[in-house]
């Protein structure tokens, strides 16, 4: 995917750099390798995606896989909104919907290198060590104050930000994570050697 790159003048957080909805108009495993690099912050707080999981409509693993229910409605778009769903009635997931208006389909982050706010990360998750404040679906809700107040809303306006990563960023990918249908698609991707992914690859 091409996708507008922080110029070498404003840094990483260049507002030049921001995605906009029509940025995740692409197919979720193309977006969530993509995003691998981006700067993923909620009122200020966050870092770099650094693992990422696709779903799709097709795919029996999806939220989106029977269709639209009430729970899951955000997730059919249209793209550039988060997706926000409790998992196993205790954490709240953050994904970015993708694809056009009524497909079902988003890329769930799963895990984030923390930069901006680690204080208030480590206030939110109860523990000091950075390289578990964000690594899982779970924890990166936690850390980034995700709830469902956020389902739908779009990632192009406060509290999000989402800033396209730089070029050069190794990206591995393997089988999703705590699924049972559809294990074997390699649409889990993440950095190369992070000290900040949920699971290693491999």
């Amino acid at each position: 995917m091409r996708w507008p790159r922080p110029s070498a003048e404003g840094g990483c957080l260049s507002r030049h750099a921001t995605l906009a909805p029509a940025d995740f108009a692409g197919d979720s495993h193309e977006v969530a390798r993509a995003l691998i690099g981006a700067v993923l912050l909620v009122n200020g707080v966050g870092g770099r995606i650094v693992e990422t999981e696709a779903y799709d409509r097709e795919d029996p693993a999806s939220h989106s896989f029977s269709g639209p229910t009430a729970r899951n409605a955000s997730m059919f778009g249209p793209p550039g909104r988060a997706y926000v769903y409790r998992s196993y009635g205790i954490h709240w997931c953050l994904n970015f919907v993708c694809r056009e208006a009524g497909h079902g389909a988003g890329v769930l982050i799963r895990a984030i290198e923390p930069t901006e706010g680690l204080a208030l990360m480590r206030e939110r998750r109860g523990l000091e060590d950075p390289r578990l404040l964000c690594s899982g679906p779970g924890r990166v809700g936690e850390a980034l104050g995700i709830t469902h107040a956020l389902n739908g809303h779009r990632l192009d306006r406060k509290p999000f930000q989402v800033i396209a990563p730089p070029h050069g960023v190794e990206v591995v990918a393997g089988p999703r994570i705590g699924i049972s249908k559809a294990m074997d698609l390699p649409w889990r991707f993440g950095e190369a050697g992070s000290r900040y992914l949920s699971r290693r690859f491999g």
